[in-house]
């Protein structure tokens, strides 16, 4: 096994015990995650607490919204009933505990790995939310040009390395997500010049769409270590017609049914390089 399938497989600890409020925001309860941390004596795993909670303050932050006090009722033996403090703990909550936990404790320095990603992860997913339509088209455009350089690499590993054997690779994985259509038939349907690219051509909502049909087409012909034109384009049609499934599921819009952007990605680009010159004319030396 891989270090990165055995991290995956260690860091599910947190997620087993990782809840979500009625608003969506995901926590943790410090009672749980002490006991992932293997801190067997509560008095121990407070202490950790209470560092937490004043590098919470001197961060900058309050140290209530990140530290909820809740009070639970937990079975004795006896058959009564005894009230315990508890914690509802945010992300960056659980981050400081791990920043102030036992570093000898193997499973505290993959808490530290965990949470820092996750962490992480929600400050780009903010910053992303924060973008207008075009930029966001910029950003998922790039990874999707970085994940198509990825899924090339594990085409040509199953042995595809003809263009047009490469074409019908291709064809497939558009074949499954857009019902059955090629990209001829989708290049069409967006009234595209034979010079244009159709992935220039899609609103964020399809890019992703996009993005996620091949991040998961590679990874499962990693997995699955497919060897032929045949067994690739199964594995791609496959993956698309699943995305496609997802989407019809959760009562989101087919990605042949949603709407072509005025401008393409290169004309998005342009403009933003000429404000980008523009600004910089505007740029002062302080002599």
């Amino acid at each position: 096994m891989d270090m990165a399938n055995l991290n995956a497989k260690e860091y599910q600890r947190f997620e087993d015990i990782k809840h979500t409020t009625d608003e969506g925001m995901e926590f943790w309860y410090a009672r749980e995650l002490s006991q992932v941390l293997e801190y067997t004596e509560w008095r121990n795993f407070n202490k950790v607490i209470d560092k937490a909670m004043l590098a919470c303050k001197n961060s900058g932050f309050a140290v209530s919204d990140h530290f909820v006090d809740i009070n639970k009722m937990v079975e004795l033996g006896s058959g009564s009933q005894r009230k315990i403090k508890d914690y509802m703990l945010s992300r960056y909550a659980c981050y400081l505990i791990m920043q102030n936990g036992d570093p000898r404790k193997e499973v505290i320095a993959l808490g530290q790995t965990y949470f820092a990603i996750q962490t992480r992860r929600q400050e780009i997913a903010d910053a992303f939310n924060q973008l207008d339509e075009d930029n966001k088209r910029l950003v998922i455009r790039g990874e999707v040009k970085s994940w198509n350089s990825m899924l090339a690499d594990a085409a040509h590993r199953a042995g595809i390395t003809a263009q047009e054997e490469y074409a019908e690779f291709q064809n497939a994985g558009y074949m499954g997500l857009y019902g059955g259509l090629r990209v001829s038939d989708i290049h069409a349907r967006k009234g595209l010049a034979p010079e244009q690219k159709i992935l220039d051509h899609m609103g964020s909502e399809e890019l992703g769409a996009n993005l996620f049909r091949i991040t998961q087409t590679e990874a499962k012909m990693r997995r699955d270590d497919p060897q032929g034109l045949d067994e690739a384009s199964a594995i791609h049609y496959t993956v698309g017609k699943e995305v496609q499934e997802t989407i019809e599921k959760i009562g989101g819009t087919m990605p042949e049914d949603l709407p072509t952007p005025e401008k393409s990605i290169s004309q998005v680009e342009r403009e933003q390089l000429k404000r980008l010159k523009k600004d910089r004319k505007k740029l002062m030396l302080d002599e």
